[in-house]
């Protein structure tokens, strides 16, 4: 198993190419990816749909068989059965058999793992209750709601305690309560010590949770480090002024530094892109006896860091084509 300071995943140069279509042609869906996630932190793998998040995680799975490169879970090669058996997982898309209750699902991976007897029951009481599905361990899962089936699936990935547990898209589908479900279940995760790599292509969820996140397009890393350190690099920290009985010439004045201007009435909002421009536009309405009704900086955020990204990968794409 990996040493306290080695990490729980590591991925070097990998790479996965598809055969596609009649001719068999090639398609990259993983390029060289490499990446690492550390003991006991919250690691997003974020992306658009499409960008090599499931696929690498199958490849990490030993689902599907890389073209190139290597990873490794808990410090040995992901096809070692003795890694899998601390690793708990939860497909994007898992499929559950409608007629057994949360108890009976539990219960067949528990067996899966060799848990039986005692020490399976009592394993069961503690992810339900961890789940908060106590309530439902009679229920058939056909009528559970989609946030209920993806606690079930968390406690699925955990009936063997492993040390690591990798989600693919546990927040897809649902609704604004049942994220926020997952999330708490995340961070609860944490707080116990194990280490959380899943997937996602919702920034706010990544954004609140995450130690650390890689977001990758067309299969390739193109950001990779603490939430803080990504967002404020490279980004403007807008300012949003908002302003009453400011003089026509004084809105004249304001304009030219301000990026957005909206008029209401006698109201006034700016945005204003720098602290330079702050000062300026504040020297303005001293000058023309306006009243300041706020100044808001704009937060950079994960989606300002995507947008981005995304626009830079366009344009190389645009370019080579």
């Amino acid at each position: 198993m990996a040493s306290a300071d080695e990490p729980v995943v590591n991925i070097q140069q990998l790479q996965k190419v598809f055969r596609v279509g009649f001719w068999g042609r090639r398609v990259t869906a993983v390029d060289g990816l490499s990446l690492d996630v550390q003991r006991g932190e919250v690691f997003g793998f974020l992306g658009p749909n499409g960008a090599g998040k499931t696929t690498t995680i199958k490849m990490l799975m030993g689902l599907i068989y890389p073209s190139g490169g290597t990873a490794t879970l808990l410090g040995r090669p992901v096809a070692d059965p003795s890694a899998k058996a601390k690793v708990g997982f939860l497909p994007e898309s898992p499929y559950f058999y409608d007629y057994l209750t949360s108890q009976e699902f539990l219960r067949f991976y528990g067996h899966l793992f060799g848990l039986l007897g005692s020490a399976l029951d009592k394993r069961i009481d503690e992810l339900l209750d961890l789940v908060g599905m106590t309530h439902a361990r009679d229920l058939q899962l056909r009528k559970f709601s989609k946030g209920m089936l993806q606690r079930v699936g968390i406690a699925q990935a955990l009936i063997n305690n492993p040390d690591l547990v990798i989600l693919d898209e546990p927040m897809s589908g649902l609704d604004p309560i049942g994220r926020k479900e997952v999330r708490d279940l995340i961070l609860r995760l944490k707080e116990t010590g194990k280490t959380v790599m899943f997937s996602s292509h919702i920034l706010h969820d990544a954004e609140l949770l995450c130690d650390r996140v890689a977001m990758i397009m067309k299969g390739r890393l193109v950001a990779c480090g603490q939430v803080s350190e990504l967002i404020n690099h490279g980004t403007t920290q807008e300012v949003e002024m908002v302003v009453d009985r400011l003089s026509p010439k004084g809105i004249e004045e304001v304009r030219p530094l301000a990026t957005k201007m909206v008029l209401h009435g006698e109201r006034v909002m700016a945005v204003l892109a720098s602290q330079r421009q702050v000062d300026e536009a504040l020297d303005v309405l001293r000058a023309h006896k306006a009243k300041l009704v706020s100044l808001i900086p704009h937060k950079a955020s994960l989606e300002d860091l995507f947008i981005r990204e995304a626009k830079g990968v366009q344009q190389a794409t645009e370019v080579h084509a």
